[in-house]
Parts: C-alpha cells; sequence; structure tokens
C-alpha cells in the first residue's frame, strides 16, 4: 500500500508511516525520498494491475457462502474487478492490444487457481478483512491495510497477507515478513491479543510460507519502528537520504536519478 505522510517544508515532521513505506527507507533512504517526499511517479505494470485485481477479487470472494468458494466464483470475481480497475485512471491504456490483455488476464486466471491448493475457503471465516489501521503507538502513527485475518480452531489470530508475484527463495524469505510483523503490532494493539502466526501466500507457485511469532519479536518490532521513525525525521530535518545499492536496484524506477548511478 502507499503510505501517508505530512511534510511541513520549514519544519519537517514525519505525520504518519506505513509499513511499505518503513520498509522502503530501511531498504534504500534515497529510495524513501522518491516515493514519499519528492513523489515521483512510477510506471504502471501489469503486475500491479493483478495484484490490485487480484486483492478486490479474494476480499469479495469471503462475502459468498462456504458453498459458493468455488474456482468458477473466484475467477468471475476477478472479471468483475478489472472491470472496475482498467477504468481508472492509474490502470487505463495499460495494454496496447485486445490479445494482450485477454493473455493477461488467462495467465490471471490461472495464478487464481493455485489459490485452492494452498487454501480451503470453505473452512475459513475471516475476522476482518482489507482492514484499515491507523494507530498512535504511544508517539508515532502507523497506517497499515491488512488482507485477512482469522481465528483459528484453538481460538488464535493467524494473519494471511496474498502476495500475487513469485516467493522467494526459502532461506530468504524472513524480510518478506517486515511488514507482516508491523500488522501485527497494530493488530496487538487493537485486539489486546498477540496473533500467533504469519502467513506470506504467494499465487505464483503457489507458496505459504508460514511463521510463529510472540510478544519478544512484537515488542523488537516495535522498537524497531521507532528508530526508523527517528531515522525518517532526521533525514528530512538534514535533507540527507543516502542511497543503499544492492540486488533490488535493478527493479527500480529511480536508476536513472539516483546519485548512485549518475556517471556509471
Amino acid at each position: 500500500m502507499i503510505g501517508v505522510m505530512t511534510v511541513e517544508l520549514e519544519n519537517p515532521r514525519l505525520e504518519t508511516l506505513s509499513p511499505s513505506r518503513a520498509g522502503d527507507f530501511k531498504r534504500c533512504p534515497q529510495l524513501f525520498k522518491f516515493r514519499s517526499i519528492d513523489r515521483l511517479p512510477e510506471p504502471t505494470t501489469i503486475y500491479q494491475a493483478r495484484g490490485t485485481t487480484a486483492h478486490l477479487a479474494l476480499e469479495r470472494f469471503y462475502d459468498l457462502t462456504p458453498e459458493e468458494r468455488s474456482p468458477d466464483q473466484l475467477f468471475d470475481l476477478f472479471r468483475e474487478a478489472w472491470t472496475e480497475v482498467r477504468g481508472t485512471e492509474e490502470f487505463k491504456d495499460l495494454f496496447e492490444t485486445a490479445e494482450d490483455e485477454r493473455a493477461w488476464g488467462l495467465e490471471s486466471l490461472e495464478l487464481l487457481a493455485n489459490y485452492f491448493a494452498v487454501e480451503d475457503p470453505r473452512a475459513i471465516d475471516p475476522v476482518e478483512r482489507e482492514l484499515d489501521m491507523l494507530e498512535d503507538l504511544e508517539g508515532i502513527t502507523i497506517r497499515g491495510i491488512l488482507d485477512r485475518i482469522d481465528r483459528e480452531e484453538d481460538g488464535r489470530l493467524v494473519i494471511t497477507d496474498y502476495k500475487s508475484g513469485k516467493a522467494p527463495p526459502e532461506q530468504y524469505s524472513l524480510p518478506a515478513f517486515f511488514a507482516l510483523k508491523i500488522y501485527a503490532l497494530l493488530i496487538r494493539q487493537i485486539m489486546n491479543e498477540t496473533p500467533k502466526e504469519l502467513r506470506l501466500l504467494y499465487l505464483n507457485g503457489p507458496t505459504l510460507y508460514r511463521l510463529e511469532i510472540d510478544d519478544r519479536q512484537l515488542d523488537a518490532m516495535d522498537s524497531q519502528l521507532r528508530a526508523l521513525w527517528a531515522a525518517i525525521e532526521r533525514a528530512m530535518s538534514t535533507g540527507k537520504f543516502p542511497t543503499r545499492p544492492g540486488k533490488l536496484c535493478s527493479w527500480c524506477s529511480f536508476q536513472d536519478i539516483c546519485p548512485a548511478f549518475q556517471g556509471s
């Protein structure tokens, strides 16, 4: 999701921070600046269109009764969602030809079909879906939208995040839980209850990664968030947002203006 921030030019101050923008700063402060302060436009991709549409379809899927939750119903919901999404400013004129759009749609439905290999939707009764949270954590304000939270038979809470992309190798999967730990921290604040497990559900595969969590881990995330918040405010005050080149630079939309690539 897109982070929300207010910047007062004479007295820069961070107002709110989302998990995705916190992740940007952790990955590369300059990337954070491009996205959250400069608010530079980025090209819309067919993968973003797929993710947005799939999330909307999966949210509505659980409005159906358990008996109605079939692959065909999910496919229909995806088609309906895309009819809505494709008319928005962000996604209009995304495809050059109708054939390109049709090929993308068929590939998207194939990915959605993978969902049923990971979960049985007839057995799931979500507590919340697409939950928009804005919480003051004693001095820092965090906002996030949670895909889904369920209550297991043992009564404990589980947070699930849908991913339409491909899963990283398992040995590199732990950083992918960064945002979910923040969501869990917010849920603990809202519900006064610590979720027992985080799940990353990658449709491309499909792959399901699971991570058990506890209060000790969430306390550590709280400390990390506060440190990130302070570091962002220092960067806003000084105007210094250092680059942090790495493997993900090849996916960055801002290489042509990034200081790390100037003169290379």
